[in-house]
């Protein structure tokens, strides 16, 4: 884990203690802040003096002190007082579903609830059916939350995650009587890790008055096959416990330490999916509220408010300080059918759905043109049968043709990663004479030989610089000693990226997402470098890695240097992890001229022979 994440889950953890002991909401915000303004940073904080810290957006003079101290002792004396006077099982209740930090206060400080024991008692003994807002039903579902914490990850990968979303919403599309369906939440911002989906369903205005035509809609949701327990039931809303387990979807994939191994089945993962039907007339407001972060929705709310207007997942309605919500009283919306018409009546530009997390996004003056999957034409890093890939060359070149490339570079293991049958010197030069020879068999798109080589412990390149220089494209990646410290990893890095003969540095950490963090290098130093000797920074597609992360990428993307987007390919089915590339780099706020696989052929091509000069 990173110093900043080790960071940002110290201000969570301090922020959660200040509710569960009832604290001013000032002070908890402040650090709940702090948290989501750290684990964002893309630039170590632990290098930042405290001048530097209080120059960043959201570290205030208190904060920046409290950071200081974590960095030189590893924690605070704050989160120590506190945690002192909070039982040691609360903490981890907050991880059960729906279960927040003042219904948990309540329960510990009127149910005497100290633990997950003391909790699991109370519930069958009938006793926290005594305390506030605790009914027969808020219990049932809580008990049923329990059972659900145990056998869910925390989060899960986008990449396991978004299928089950978009299997759903083609589910509910097929339904008499849905006129819209989409999912939302963290899955649609394209987050990394998925913690729950949320499903939106829209009927015609008129059938949505009708309990008779909604119902049957829900009923489909909670009766799918794959439903392992229906957590809540209602006519237009609905919570469920979803495993999917079809041979042919990659969520059910072995958890291999090689995302290349990921091919065995095992029994899926459970995640949490919720179901909200509105009105059409409401479609676009419950869209934009349920896929905003929680802070991009307050900004929402507060602009709202500011406008003399009221904000919610129904529309965006006149304010008139009623304590009854304005749809329940027939009140007309000002907007709510798309989302474009919130925006555009909060007088904001449509902001896409990855940038919502209120990092910047409300100061922009229009519409960002973000890069898309249509912009990407070339593929950079593709393996085939000569190492540890399932294609021979010629199909590589035929489905990258097919998807409309104009470039696909054969990139195989070079010959340290003896366990993905890497490429003595020998070997790789016979392989570059068949790779020219292909070319002539596919024409319509250009085969270039290259080479993922690794970048040894030290910073050296698996192959001497003759070899390399043989090479159209290098991409340079660690493979080994992914435990460095900090500094010996960015020293690495960082001679790999100021290598004349290097094109790209890929999957630059080596992280898997939920496996292992990878190198934690000054990423602020590369990124100087990358831009420097003109070297591309890679946004590693495969669901599993993700790397480049997105704060990297923004940092990247800020500081004016290259990227590039690249599927790792395989097999013919991980070109379909480009979705997954791109919505990182759109959550980064990349345009189509940043990434140079957007670029034409000639612009491309050119770019690769300047490191062959």
């Amino acid at each position: 884990m990173s110093a900043n994440d080790r960071l940002a889950r110290h201000f969570e953890a301090i922020a959660n203690l200040m509710q569960l002991l009832g604290e001013d909401g000032f002070r908890v915000n402040a650090h709940t802040r702090a948290a989501r303004v750290l684990g964002d940073l893309s630039t170590d904080a632990s290098s930042l003096d405290r001048k530097t810290l209080l120059e960043i957006e959201g570290i205030g003079p208190k904060i920046a002190d409290k950071i200081i101290e974590f960095i030189s002792s590893g924690s605070t004396a704050e989160f120590a007082d506190l945690n002192a006077k909070v039982p040691p099982g609360l903490l981890p209740l907050l991880e059960v579903p729906g279960l927040g930090p003042k219904t948990l206060r309540t329960l510990w400080t009127e149910g005497g609830i100290v633990d997950e024991a003391s909790l699991r008692a109370s519930i069958a003994d009938g006793s926290i059916l005594k305390l506030p807002r605790m009914g027969a039903k808020s219990v049932e579902k809580l008990r049923q939350s329990l059972d659900f914490a145990r056998t869910v990850h925390a989060r899960i990968r986008l990449g396991q995650a978004m299928p089950i979303a978009e299997h759903i919403v083609a589910r509910m599309k097929a339904q008499k009587g849905v006129v819209r369906a989409a999912f939302a939440g963290s899955a649609r911002r394209g987050r990394d890790t998925v913690g729950d989906l949320d499903i939106l369903v829209s009927t015609s205005d008129a059938d949505f008055k009708n309990e008779a035509l909604v119902a049957p809609i829900s009923a489909l949701f909670r009766a799918m096959p794959e439903v392992r327990h229906v957590l809540a039931s209602g006519d237009t809303r609905s919570s469920i416990q979803f495993a999917l387990n079809a041979e042919d979807q990659r969520w059910g994939a072995t958890e291999s330490e090689n995302p290349d191994a990921n091919k065995g089945q095992v029994k899926g993962p459970v995640i949490q999916v919720d179901l909200r039907i509105v009105p059409e007339c409401s479609f676009g407001a419950a869209l934009a509220y349920f896929t905003g972060s929680k802070d991009h929705n307050v900004h929402m709310r507060e602009r709202a408010l500011s406008m003399g207007m009221t904000l919610n997942e129904y529309g965006l309605y006149p304010d008139d300080s009623s304590e009854e919500p304005p749809h329940k009283r027939g009140v007309t919306p000002v907007a709510g059918t798309t989302e474009e018409s919130i925006f555009a009546a909060l007088k904001l530009p449509y902001i896409p759905p990855e940038i919502r997390e209120d990092h910047s996004e409300f100061n922009l003056n229009a519409t960002p043109t973000l890069i898309t999957i249509a912009d990407i034409k070339a593929e950079l890093h593709a393996h085939t049968t000569a190492s540890d890939g399932r294609m021979s060359i010629i199909e590589l070149a035929e489905r990258a043709k097919a998807r409309g490339f104009h470039t696909i570079t054969v990139t195989d293991h070079s010959r340290s990663s003896a366990q993905a049958n890497g490429l003595s010197i020998e070997r790789l030069l016979e392989h570059i004479d068949s790779i020219h020879a292909a070319r002539a068999q596919v024409p319509g798109i250009t085969i270039l030989a290259g080479s993922e080589v690794d970048i040894l412990a030290d910073g050296s390149l698996d192959y001497p610089d003759e070899i390399l220089a043989k090479l159209d494209v290098v991409v340079a990646s660690p493979h080994t000693a992914l435990s460095q410290e900090p500094a010996t990893a960015t020293a690495r890095l960082l001679k790999a990226i100021m290598h004349p003969l290097v094109h790209i540095l890929g999957h630059p950490t080596g992280r898997l997402i939920n496996r292992r963090p990878g190198l934690e290098p000054d990423m602020a130093a590369l990124i100087a470098a990358a831009k420097k000797n003109n070297t591309a920074l890679e946004i590693n597609a495969h669901w599993m890695r993700l790397d480049l992360r997105d704060v990297h990428a923004r940092a990247t993307v800020e500081a004016g240097a290259l990227l590039s987007i690249n599927c790792d390919v395989h097999e013919a089915e991980d070109y379909d992890n480009l979705k997954y590339g791109v919505l990182t780099a759109r959550r980064a706020g990349a345009v189509a001229e940043s990434v140079i696989n957007t670029w034409p052929a000639e612009k491309l091509h050119a770019w690769l022979k300047t490191k062959r000069r």
